[in-house]
């Protein structure tokens, strides 16, 4: 326990290192995230990618699809496949602020880690979801130590990360939810086709597309796919195109400047007037507004 107590307190002076004031961090080490929030927020809807995020100081709350979650400091979230999300923060002050850091979950990392280990990895306890929070062990704990630390040795990182990162991934596909991500990564089951059929979608966000085509292309019946793909996400494949074509045509606003209009052109409707209504239904505003802020 004093171990655990000793890595979380290097982690915590770690990420104050990089996060003097509030901000979200793309660090260095691809797909390595660092996160510092200074009050509670109020939820906020997001698309998640696939990741394990783990809390060094504060509490979240977060529902992923139709699962609740909350977590804090020494806990960690796998979430296996892509999914529509809202969180917020529920405990954080300036004084003591949320944070955070998180990875990409990386189905090759999976996939090699389970071939090598010749299929003697335990199998995973009571969890038939790809989602799910765990105590972080003081070896989880240590592993994403010496990751955040490589970020002071930039030469090391090409050398180093990519050992580490595979440490944390075999770390999770010992837990509880190890049964289940190998299911996703395994060609023929249910769970890969659908993250076949997700990765086609992030890839072809922007294109027109049959429900019908997309279940064939994974060799799925179309009621059987539909069915399965809002088991995995708590959306149906349309809805999910719809979240990712509004999501970036907001990350295209308020980091690259595009108007609104360029933005709705540039991830794929015909229509300016659905693009707002949709926008303003899922963000809550129009996509005007967030069109202006990028340019205050």
């Amino acid at each position: 326990m004093e171990t655990k107590k000793t890595f979380l307190k290097l982690l915590r002076d770690e990420l104050f290192s990089w996060l003097p004031t509030q901000q979200r961090l793309a660090t260095a080490i691809d797909g390595l995230m660092l996160t510092r929030i200074d009050q509670q927020t109020s939820p906020e809807k997001c698309l998640y990618y696939p990741m394990i995020a783990l809390v060094v100081q504060g509490e979240k709350q977060a529902f992923y699809g139709e699962h609740e979650i909350l977590y804090g400091a020494g806990e960690y979230v796998v979430l296996g496949s892509d999914m529509p999300g809202i969180f917020h923060i529920v405990e954080s002050s300036p004084e003591h602020p949320f944070l955070s850091l998180s990875i990409r979950l990386d189905a090759r990392i999976l996939a090699g880690l389970s071939l090598e280990d010749g299929g003697d990895l335990p199998a995973g306890q009571g969890n038939d979801s790809a989602i799910g929070k765990e105590k972080a062990s003081a070896d989880i704990l240590l592993a994403f130590y010496r990751l955040v630390r490589l970020l002071k040795e930039p030469r090391g990182i090409p050398l180093f990360a990519g050992p580490v990162i595979r440490e944390i991934h075999y770390a999770i596909l010992k837990g509880g939810l190890g049964k289940k991500l190998r299911l996703a990564i395994t060609p023929g089951t249910r769970d890969h086709r659908i993250a076949q059929s997700i990765a086609w979608l992030r890839g072809h966000f922007a294109e027109a597309f049959s429900m019908p085509g997309l279940a064939r292309q994974v060799n799925m019946a179309p009621s059987t796919f539909n069915r399965c793909f809002r088991e995995t996400t708590s959306i149906s494949p349309l809805q999910f195109q719809k979240r990712l074509r509004l999501y970036e045509a907001q990350r295209l606003m308020q980091r690259e400047g595009l108007d609104a209009r360029s933005a709705s052109r540039r991830v794929g409707y015909e229509s300016e007037a659905q693009f707002s209504r949709e926008y303003k239904r899922l963000f809550g505003q129009t996509p005007g507004r967030d069109s202006s802020r990028s340019l205050a």
